[in-house]
């Protein structure tokens, strides 16, 4: 959108390198700037919004000296951390190691995990703001009918002044009292092993950062992450969604992912793991028989996993 409404203003976006923060001896989810923040503003008498797209156990490896996770070498995806097998992996080809100490991209030993979702980020908010009202909206406060509009219709009429979830909180709601948002881990959404990581974190900031100043005054939103320098961070902080394209068009023409290229996922699901384990073996070794004897479509389609 190339403006809003009744012409009011963009929020003003910025972003917290969180890399110094967790260094320091008071590492946690929320950075000294977005503390200050929402401190300001709950004092104003306004309302505030923490979006953390997160609600269950997750393991992201990222290097506290550059930002980077660690990345699968053949599908640049970042790997995910199987907990059951103590090794990194990749979603798409099944590439896998053992857990690394050191970052293989600036070689530092500063590798950390990072498994929080939205029921520890209410936990620090109650604790570091214990007489504010805040409220929780994910899937898991929300399973019964009638629950998510009595969120909604109780934070609309200011009986909540914290505002924390999922993705649910960043659709299109209009609560004018609200001028802080806060993304409490970009790189949740930007390290998800998909091809689309990227584009989709580029539309949840865009979206969220649309709850902020709704109302008479300007709004501002603070944006937590590891990797500043990223495009589509960058992208975001400029509402530039031309410089996200020209940069995402490039890397997946490139990397040969859509548009430029076709996927196809053949999903086997089974009640007994190795029965379904070895029909899915048979399956792939089949199909890569068959492109073997294509001389030239089949070299032009690969197998993963």
């Amino acid at each position: 959108m190339p403006e809003r409404i009744e012409e009011r203003p963009f929020p003003q976006v910025e972003v917290v390198d969180m890399k110094p923060v967790v260094e320091s001896s008071k590492g946690g989810v929320l950075s000294p700037v977005l503390i200050q923040a929402m401190a300001q503003t709950l004092e104003r008498g306004e309302q505030c919004i923490l979006f953390l797209n997160r609600r269950g156990f997750y393991r992201l490896f990222l290097c506290c000296a550059c930002g980077e996770g660690v990345r699968c070498p053949n599908c640049d995806l970042t790997l995910i951390h199987h907990k059951d097998q103590d090794r990194l992996m990749c979603h798409y080809c099944g590439f896998a190691i053992p857990l690394v100490e050191n970052c293989p991209g600036c070689g530092h030993p500063a590798l950390k995990a990072f498994g929080y979702g939205t029921q520890r980020l209410e936990e620090e908010v109650k604790r570091r703001f214990p007489d504010v009202a805040v409220a929780r909206m994910d899937t898991d406060t929300v399973r019964k009918k009638g629950q998510a509009y009595a969120i909604i219709r109780r934070f609309a009429q200011k009986e909540i002044q914290v505002l924390l979830g999922t993705q649910i909180i960043t659709k299109g709601y209009d609560f004018p009292g609200v001028t802080l948002v806060g993304v409490v881990a970009a790189d949740l959404s930007l390290c998800f092993p998909d091809f689309r990581a990227a584009e989709r974190t580029y539309q949840l900031l865009s979206q969220v950062a649309g709850r902020a100043g709704r109302g008479q005054r300007q709004g501002r939103v603070i944006i937590q992450t590891f990797n500043p320098e990223h495009y589509a961070i960058k992208s975001a902080l400029g509402f530039d969604y031309r410089l996200f394209y020209e940069k995402e068009t490039g890397l997946r023409k490139q990397l040969g992912y859509p548009p430029f290229a076709h996927l196809i996922s053949i999903r086997l699901q089974g009640n007994h793991k190795e029965p379904t384990s070895r029909a899915a073996m048979d399956l792939a070794g089949g199909l890569k028989r068959t492109l073997a004897s294509w001389p030239t479509r089949g070299k032009e389609i690969t197998i993963l996993g």
